[in-house]
């Protein structure tokens, strides 16, 4: 009833207008959507295709394509717009679209409405419209178009097909896969399931239902596998120096520099891609330590899955924005590789472009030289010139036991992918007690700490000198930092027992760190501003949760804290020395 309703009023529409000549903007089409994916833009099409007539499948251009209604001159189509829109058929987006919008036509197979568009209407006449009426009829049975001729008969074409070599054979059996109608082995042999897949591919496509495809059969396959990887220009590369031969999508990036052991291609349009061609001499620690130095670059996102074997190692990295996976293997001396960094979203085309680039891949003469690179931009957070990842925000915080239990500030592992201390080392976060602002956390793998923290039992006297440690510049030194003042009170503002109240000028990195009494007992951890109150402290004014509540939470979680009373004072570079071995950094990725 549906169709016969849409075919019934767009007959409606043709049938109570005429058009003179037209310019070419004023041949529109409807676009209903637009799929980041081939397969996916088919799939719609053919749903759209069960119930209204004019659909057409159009490349956008950089891997988009577009469902569309038409070809209607521009009044015809306002009126298919409005009615289709209000009736809930199409989306509430679709839009008036253009020819100068579209770049080929996919869909229906064989169709060329862009260059050659169907005869909308004779020229010279003119324009005159009325009212659409739309009136329901009774369902008709459905009139299926004949089907399009073959290029070769069946017989010609089981001849051509039995010509083809396995191989291709085995090809036509992915393409099919590929395309949604075959799930069976790739094995080259065309049996039940592969003739059963074929006629269903082309029952979907407009050709006559044989189970053996055709040599221009066989094209449009082709042509549809391909169509995701327009634009990309994949070309063959010999890159002499690095001594790599791999196929790379010259249509997203073009070769930019070299810094040893990389030879870099950066992007060239709006799709944020890049590729590496990895090359150095080494042996299996060159190797491993290759690998540790990947997944701190900013292009190897934290999740996603990772392997190292004796010879070998594979990282994908990817987060909202983009997926990256590198291979890399050593022979016989020469370790060499490549990354291939692809926008998030994009699966179908990175996945068959990264294909491409795994079956291409091989060894040649050559060997990168540890010379290559321009060292003149000189910046440590780059290695090659790439740069390295960095924390979200990094804090401090102090071993608590000899397990390695630490003791940081809540604010420190808010909304953190990963949590590592001193970034190399893995933890979890055990605790939060956001009303003292206490963070615990747990090492994932053994540690042993230098030195652990020893609470002082009760407060320090009133104006004594007292230090914090913290990484107060949040990695940017290699050790934490010793900032001094004076205890002004063993309470908060508003009297809260569980505060001590300094002063002294802190930066945002020593939140979470130790606060000494001068005998080099903890009596506090350094806790953030308080930015939310809309209340502005001087500068000096800082505040620290006491060691009895830290003792408390401690206890609570089943972790003995070693306690001390008053001892002799310290010597500030003693003190530093207790700092540094107890006092870690702790990083929020």
């Amino acid at each position: 009833m549906l169709r016969t309703f849409l075919s019934l009023f767009a007959a409606l529409i043709f049938s109570v207008t005429t058009a003179l000549a037209q310019s070419p903007d004023d041949i529109v089409w409807v676009q209903l959507e637009a799929q980041p994916s081939l397969s996916q833009a088919s799939e719609n099409i053919r749903a759209y295709a069960q119930r209204m007539d004019d659909v057409n499948g159009f490349s956008l251009g950089g891997g988009w394509y577009a469902v569309a209604l038409g070809p209607y001159r521009r009044e015809d189509a306002e009126n298919v717009l409005r009615v289709y829109r209000s009736e809930g058929v199409i989306p509430v987006d679709a839009y008036l679209a253009t020819a100068r919008e579209y770049r080929s036509q996919f869909w229906p197979v064989g169709a060329n409405q862009l260059t050659d568009p169907q005869s909308i209407a004779p020229s010279g006449q003119q324009t005159q419209t009325t009212d659409v009426v739309i009136v329901e009829t009774p369902a008709e049975p459905q009139i299926v178009p004949a089907p399009q001729q073959p290029d070769e008969t069946v017989r010609e074409a089981r001849a051509s097909e039995a010509a083809l070599p396995r191989a291709e054979k085995k090809t036509l059996q992915e393409w099919l896969k590929w395309a949604g109608y075959y799930n069976s082995a790739i094995d080259g042999s065309f049996g039940r399931g592969t003739r059963a897949s074929m006629s269903n591919w082309q029952a979907d496509n407009g050709f006559e239902v044989t189970g053996v495809l055709t040599t221009l059969q066989r094209e449009t396959l082709r042509r549809q596998f391909f169509a995701v990887l327009e634009g990309m220009n994949l070309q063959l590369v010999s890159d002499l120096d690095a001594g790599i031969e791999i196929i790379v999508p010259l249509g997203a990036v073009q070769k930019a520099s070299t810094a040893y052991p990389f030879v870099q291609y950066e992007a060239t349009g709006d799709t944020p891609a890049k590729v590496l061609l990895i090359s150095q001499g080494g042996d299996q620690n060159t190797l491993f330590g290759l690998y540790d130095i990947m997944q701190t670059l900013d292009i190897v996102p934290l999740d996603g899955p990772r392997e190292r074997k004796n010879a070998s190692f594979v990282l994908t990295g990817e987060n909202n924005s983009v997926v990256s996976h590198t291979e890399v293997s050593l022979k016989e001396g020469q370790i060499k590789g490549f990354t291939l960094v692809w926008p998030a979203g994009d699966e179908e085309r990175r996945t068959r472009i990264l294909g491409e680039m795994q079956a291409s891949f091989s060894r040649i003469g050559g060997l990168l030289d540890p010379a290559a690179g321009d060292d003149t931009a000189q910046d440590i957070d780059l290695i090659s010139g790439l740069q390295v990842r960095k924390p979200k925000q990094s804090r401090s915080g102090f071993f608590i036991d000899r397990k390695g239990h630490v003791v940081t500030t809540a604010e420190a592992v808010q909304n953190c992918t990963k949590v590592t201390i001193e970034e190399d080392y893995d933890v979890q976060v055990s605790v939060i007690d956001e009303a003292l602002g206490i963070a615990i956390l747990s090492p994932t793998s053994s540690l042993a700490p230098i030195d652990v923290a020893t609470l002082r039992d009760g407060a320090p006297r009133i104006q004594s000198e007292v230090a914090v440690a913290g990484y107060s510049y949040e990695g940017a030194l290699g050790a934490p930092t010793l900032t001094f003042g004076q205890l002004e009170d063993v309470k908060g503002l508003r009297g809260e027992q569980e505060l001590t109240r300094l002063a002294l000028n802190a930066q945002p990195g020593d939140w979470g760190g130790p606060v000494f009494d001068a005998g080099g007992s903890v009596f506090g951890m350094l806790l953030p501003r308080d930015t939310q109150s809309g209340q502005q402290l001087p500068d000096e004014v800082n505040f620290a949760v006491n060691s009895d509540a830290i003792r408390a939470l401690l206890a609570q979680e089943g972790i003995q804290a070693s306690l001390s009373s008053n001892g002799a004072t310290m010597a500030p570079e003693d003190l530093s020395k207790q700092a540094s071995d107890m006092t870690v950094l702790v990083s929020c990725w």
